[in-house]
């Protein structure tokens, strides 16, 4: 008897979840790049989070689009992270903006980007836990 073979995540919502991750992935990482090598020094803390963002959407590419287990636990730990950033970061860039000159992905809760940073986490670990139990049901 052969081993079930591992769930395929790149179809339906699972493919559009990594769709909407590359476009953010690509977008932040491009972003941060521009900021930190034109005018770092003017919001530092602010850029370093976006390239932190970046690199966040890209483990979240990778491992919604991937299979096997490690690809799934870094989609859990990159959309967790994601979502932890975008509350922490979403509500200190309201509570002192002085902290924040500029904006990141995750400023405001992610209003710069029509919110998707608050709710793409949400989507992804909402799709990551029924895949885990439609796994373990045998599906």
């Amino acid at each position: 008897m052969s081993a079930p073979a591992a769930p395929r995540r790149t179809t339906g919502l699972g493919r559009v979840l990594v769709a909407l991750y590359a476009v953010f992935a690509i977008a932040a990482v491009s972003r941060a790049a521009v900021q930190i090598a034109e005018r770092f020094s003017e919001a530092p803390l602010a850029y370093a989070l976006s390239a932190f963002a970046g690199l966040v959407y890209v483990v979240a590419t990778l491992g919604l689009g991937r299979t096997g287990p490690r690809w799934r636990r870094a989609a859990w730990v990159a959309c967790s992270v994601e979502l932890l950033g975008v509350l922490v970061v979403g509500t200190l860039s309201l509570a002192d903006a002085r902290a924040f000159p500029d904006s990141t992905v995750w400023s405001g809760y992610g209003s710069g980007y029509g919110f998707v940073p608050l709710v793409l986490p949400v989507l992804g670990l909402v799709y990551l836990r029924s895949e885990a139990r439609a796994a373990r049901a045998g599906r």
